[in-house]
Formats: C-alpha cells, structure tokens, sequence
C-alpha cells in the first residue's frame, strides 16, 4: 500500500502550529508575506489567515521592475482580503548590479538569478520591522530536499509552514482550502531565464515526492542526481 497523505489532518496541524508559533515567538504580531502569485505563498498566507486572521497577515509582492504575472498575486490577496503591499525591488537590483560593475566585477548568471530573491528578502525583513512582524519562508518540503531555493533569499524567514509537505501536498492543502486553482496549479519558474522549476532541477516533482515518501523511483540516473542535491 502507497504512502496516504491526509489533507485534513496536515492541514488543521498546520494552522494549529502557526498559532502556537506565534503565540510563543510573536504574540500580536502580523504574519508577513512575500506573494507571488504561486502555490507556496498563496497556501501560506491562506493558513496564516486560518491560523491568526486576515488582519494579522501581510501580504507583501515585490515585483522587479514589470512581472507579467502581477495579477497572479493580486488575486490572491484580493481572495483572501489580506492588507497588501507593493515593494518594488528593481531599483535595489539595479543599485547593487551597477555598483558591482563599477567594482569591476563580471557578473555572472546565478548572481543575477539570486540577487532579487536577496533583496525581496531584506525588504520583507524591513517591512516586517516596521509593523510588528514575523516574516514566513514559503519553500517546501521538495524544495528543501535538493536544495532548490536562494540562501538567504526565499530559503530565509522566521517560520517555515510548508517544511514538512511536499509539493503535492501543499497542492493539496491549497485545493482543500478552496484557493483558485490556477494559483494553486501555477507552474513555477527561476524568472529569469523563462525556464520551469523541474526543467532546471531535470526531474519532476511528482517523481522527487514519490520517492521522498515511498523510497520508489524508477529511472537510476534521476534517481543518482536526487541523492546528489540531497543534502
């Protein structure tokens, strides 16, 4: 018999944790919230509201420069009737680009892939700072598991409620929580170069769940490259 992920249950355990976090690491504070408009931080944001109240949540979408699916994270925070804010980053990116160029550094591909999530990061933490907050890491269990996230960027926050499901579970948690299900089934991408998560990764992520909960995956290359980003 294959793995059985009750949906109710993580669910209800999830809120349940988010409360007591706060009650025990923030008592009164606002949840604050990076919205992209994607399954991990639209799940977050609707726990967090389960757990303390739309008023208590922040949702914060920090666009670098025009991002063609803005309306993706409005929706969201409209759906939810969260108060929201838009930070624009592409100011700060450029900043800290030009200034390395005038230092005469070449910059490289993965600088210019990590550095916005750095900066979206530095901007939840300094919003967060300035109305009584606790900013939330929206990775997930599958994304923790290979190490698909930007230290200090989107792998930074001070609670992690999505770090024991996987994508398929947080899916899950999303569709039981009756979020639009585009946002829900949105497929993610680096942002960058137009490219999907799993084309970056070479794997999908119902393959990488699969083997995360059962130990099965049939194909032994995918299989070596997992246990090498495995960490």
């Amino acid at each position: 018999m294959g793995y059985a992920f009750d949906v109710e249950k993580a669910t209800k355990g999830a809120i349940e944790w988010i409360r007591a976090w706060f009650d025990k690491n923030g008592k009164g504070c606002n949840a604050v919230i990076g919205i992209s408009g994607g399954k991990d931080s639209s799940v977050v944001a609707a726990l967090c509201v389960e757990a303390l109240g739309k008023d208590r949540v922040i949702g914060v979408l920090m666009p670098n420069g025009e991002q063609s699916d803005i309306d993706c994270a409005k929706r969201l925070v409209a759906h939810l009737g969260i108060p929201n804010y838009v930070c624009n980053v592409k100011a700060s990116v450029d900043g800290a680009l030009e200034s390395l160029k005038n230092a005469g550094v070449e910059i490289s591909r993965q600088t210019r892939v990590n550095l916005p999530p750095r900066i979206r990061m530095a901007t939840l933490y300094a919003l967060s700072q300035s109305m009584n907050g606790r900013v939330a890491n929206t990775c997930n269990l599958s994304e923790d598991w290979v190490g698909y996230s930007t230290r200090y960027g989107d792998a930074a926050g001070d609670f992690s409620p999505l770090g024991k499901l996987t994508v398929q579970e947080v899916k899950a948690v999303g569709k039981y929580l009756g979020l639009p299900i585009d946002l829900v089934e949105k497929v993610p991408s680096d942002g960058l170069s137009g490219k999907t998560d799993e084309d970056n990764l070479g794997f999908t992520y119902a393959v990488l769940d699969k083997y995360i909960r059962e130990g099965v995956i049939e194909d032994g290359e995918v299989k070596a490259r997992i246990d090498r980003l495995h960490v």
